[in-house]
């Protein structure tokens, strides 16, 4: 085989395979084995026909299809090998030519990673977040405790941001009612800012049995392209206001939440500072490890291919598949229950795969460039820590992860990262 190169676009390249008949023979050996076991000619028992048969009453050229198929795999591989590239897609194919005789020339059209150029990724400098639990920290999570068991009462008055107002609206769009802009005896929690911005802050005030028009406009990212940045009217009535009675946080308090050694609200507090200081330490590295592996890609120079935002975008939706299928709920009725498109949803996680990809660029190019390696200790280690995780013994997890290359490879990763928040400068 012999293969030539060139450059159609930044990251995209055309590869030309000259196939021999010697291999495109192979390819059609392989073919035909697979075609004749189902083949029934007159004269011969069924997938008994031999070769030269069936090429003169079908002819060869049915076989080409899967000859060429059955040596792809080789012949795209050694063509890679040869041109020294790495490619993140599968390649778009086109033949050219093919005959028994002279054998086969195909183009493969192929995208490849992009170079990166580092910036500076040592010695970032950091503002760390504070660990310290503060008694204004305490008391969100008791007001969170108390909240969750509060219950709700009929209020006399103007509703007030935390309260529930009861109430039925209507939409119009230049005086036109729109579709999806009706709701009745809807629970509407102000300050939840379920509905668009500017809605929830006009209710405040009202009362049960008052009427008002709200006047809003649409985010101008709304999913409805018809109304998105478009200004329109809520005629909105409130049947009643509901606010929450919250339970007094004390020791009987405490002793109902049924938690453990826990039956003091001084003994809670001690609890909850424990949580919190974990919570925050937890929350602390992982703001050190955004932030540098950020500012990294934010130093960096490099294009990121649509190929491969695509395909990110697309492992985003099957790991989103994959949480609500545990739920029970297909992504199919996820889209119906959100008003979303697959088109839609596919746009709104598009930032967040543009993120993953450029940061898995710029950590490889860190790798290559730090020559950074994984020792068979960093594995056992890893190894010993999924066993710990899952409770399972390291021998029953190695017969789970037959191929550990991903996992050598989620190690080098994560020490790449490591090295640069010990490197990161805390200001």
């Amino acid at each position: 085989m012999n293969v030539t190169s060139k450059t159609i676009e930044t990251n995209r390249i055309e590869l030309t395979l000259t196939i021999t008949p010697e291999e495109l023979e192979k390819g059609l050996e392989i073919a035909f084995e697979k075609v004749r076991k189902d083949v029934t000619v007159e004269g011969f028992r069924k997938g008994k026909i031999p070769r030269r048969m069936f090429e003169k009453k079908f002819g060869v050229e049915v076989l080409y299809d899967d000859a060429l198929n059955a040596i792809f795999p080789d012949v795209y591989g050694k063509a890679l090998e040869s041109e020294g590239i790495d490619p993140v897609d599968y390649p778009e194919w086109d033949v050219k030519e093919i005959s028994k005789e002279a054998g086969a020339i195909a183009t493969a059209t192929v995208w490849t990673k992009p170079v990166v150029e580092l910036g500076d990724y040592k010695g970032l400098e950091v503002t760390p977040l504070s660990e310290a639990v503060t008694e204004a920290d305490i008391q969100a999570e008791l007001d969170k405790l108390a909240g969750a068991r509060s219950e709700m009462v009929i209020k006399e008055g103007a509703a007030q941001e935390g309260d529930i107002a009861i109430i039925d609206f209507e939409g119009f769009k230049d005086g036109v009612a729109f579709e999806g802009g009706k709701g009745e005896n809807h629970s509407l929690e102000l300050g939840s800012n379920a509905f668009i911005p500017g809605f929830e802050s006009q209710v405040e005030g009202m009362a049960a049995g008052d009427e008002k028009e709200i006047n809003v406009s649409f985010p101008e990212d709304y999913h409805a392209a018809d109304l998105a940045g478009v200004p329109v009217v809520f005629k909105v009535n409130v049947h009643e206001v509901k606010t929450r009675n919250l339970p007094v946080i004390d020791d009987e308090f405490v002793k109902d939440l049924d938690r453990e050694g826990i039956e003091t609200v001084e003994a809670l507090k001690a609890d909850l500072t424990d949580k919190l200081t974990e919570s925050k330490k937890s929350a602390a590295e992982a703001h050190l490890i955004n932030t540098v592996i950020e500012q990294a890609v934010d130093n960096a120079t490099f294009d990121v291919p649509d190929v491969m935002v695509e395909n990110e975008i697309s492992n985003l939706v099957r790991r989103m598949e994959q949480q609500y299928s545990q739920q029970g709920i297909t992504l199919e009725m996820f889209l119906q229950f959100s008003g979303q498109t697959m088109e839609s949803l596919r746009e709104q996680m598009r930032p967040q795969a543009i993120k993953n990809v450029a940061q898995s660029l710029v950590i490889e190019a860190i790798i290559e460039k730090e020559d950074v390696e994984v020792t068979e200790e960093d594995v056992e280690k890893e190894l010993t820590m999924m066993s710990e995780a899952y409770n399972m013994e390291v021998a029953q997890i190695k017969t789970m992860i037959p191929d550990l290359s991903m996992l050598r490879a989620d190690v080098k990763s994560r020490k790449t990262v490591d090295l640069l928040v010990e490197q990161a400068k805390l200001v």
